[in-house]
């Protein structure tokens, strides 16, 4: 259905409306003006003739503004109206799927349908993080990816060892096991193949200690970092990452949605009296969510109240069940911490449960 009148929720003069159906070799797009209410459509191939374009739309003085689908591989897109000053809105993928209701879909109707929402104010505009929060997550995907490269080449080494029958674990790593992995007697390949494993894992193991000083570095400079390295279990690497991820505490009004954002409750499909509770959705930032996991179980280690909870769970539910348990537990907790700019000592004293028996912590009685 092409929209012949706009129909605004506010009055902007002589501004373009465009919906963005972006893909990452071209893009459709469905414009209104909304002082003579022209429509019109154009599908823009990447990159030359869709910056020739928009930037002709500076040149005559329009205001803009772009709705587009939530999507990857848009950067430079970004860039460009950042440059010429036009108004870009990001919206929710799912949710405009959700609205769409002829199951007829083309790019052309997926264009028409952004610009109907941005029209009637239904466009479900989502947050978006800055360019400088943007570039540090970068640090944290190319620290992580370079960690998951080095532990692929020392799991190929550990399988060369135990080709030979040698199980040494993490003391394959120290001096007196590299060196007999090193004089293992290896058919040609074989040795070939090692030696170039080492090699890579001589390359990878600076780089990624330079990328882990870098992590601390940047979280030296965050307060909310600093406040939640204070927590057991919680170290500059995963603080930081939910500093940036989450973005502003303020967004969320309870800990359950930051659960539910990073992916840590479980999926429903419940009719009548009828509740059937699935796994984990694992909607959000996949990276947080390792994070959070592997630093409850360091919380569990080091804290006896967390420990006694894990393995409660675990009896009753399963291992794998207790630590996504406790993972969303830290992942509310932090997110408290946060928003109340406490520490983890003011969390003991101050928190939900100070002054319950058996804390130790809290308003204590003065009768005896």
């Amino acid at each position: 259905m092409v929209p012949t009148k706009p129909r605004l929720g506010r009055k902007e003069p002589n501004i373009l409306i465009i919906g963005c159906d972006y893909h990452p070799g071209f893009q459709q797009i469905a414009r209104v003006d909304t002082d003579t209410g022209e429509f019109q459509e154009h599908r823009l191939e990447h990159s030359l003739e869709a910056e020739k374009f928009y930037r002709g739309l500076k040149e005559q003085g329009h205001k803009v503004r772009v709705g587009m689908e939530a999507s990857g591989q848009a950067r430079w897109f970004e860039r460009l109206l950042a440059e010429l000053q036009f108004e870009l809105w990001i919206g929710d993928a799912a949710e405009i799927r959700s609205k769409r209701v002829r199951k007829q879909k083309t790019d052309r109707r997926d264009a028409q349908l952004l610009l109907r929402l941005l029209l009637e104010d239904r466009f479900p505009r989502i947050w978006v993080a800055s360019w400088e929060n943007r570039d540090v997550r970068q640090l944290l995907w190319h620290r992580h990816r370079m960690v998951q490269m080095r532990t692929r080449l020392m799991n190929q080494l550990q399988a060369v060892a135990l080709n030979e029958g040698v199980r040494r674990k993490k003391g394959l790593w120290r001096e007196a096991g590299r060196k007999q992995l090193e004089t293992f007697t290896l058919a040609p390949w074989a040795s070939r193949r090692r030696r170039d494993l080492l090699e890579m894992l001589d390359r990878l193991t600076p780089v990624i200690a330079e990328l882990t000083q870098a992590v601390e570095q940047e979280a030296d400079k965050c307060p909310a970092a600093q406040r939640l390295t204070t927590h057991p279990g919680v170290g500059p690497l995963t603080a930081l990452a939910f500093v940036l991820i989450i973005g502003e505490a303020e967004r969320f009004r309870c800990g359950k949605q930051v659960a539910s954002y990073l992916g840590l409750v479980p999926g429903e499909e419940s009719s009548g009296d009828r509740q059937r509770l699935g796994h984990i959705s694992k909607q959000g930032n996949k990276l947080l969510r390792f994070l959070m996991v592997e630093a409850a179980q360091v919380t569990v280690r080091s804290d006896p109240g967390w420990r006694c909870k894990y393995f409660h769970l675990a009896l009753r539910r399963g291992r794998k069940i207790a630590k996504v348990a406790m993972a969303r537990r830290l992942a509310v907790r932090l997110y408290w911490i946060w928003r109340k700019q406490w520490d983890y000592e003011q969390w003991k004293q101050f928190g939900p449960y100070a002054g319950q028996p058996g804390t130790g912590v809290g308003v204590q009685s003065n009768t005896e």
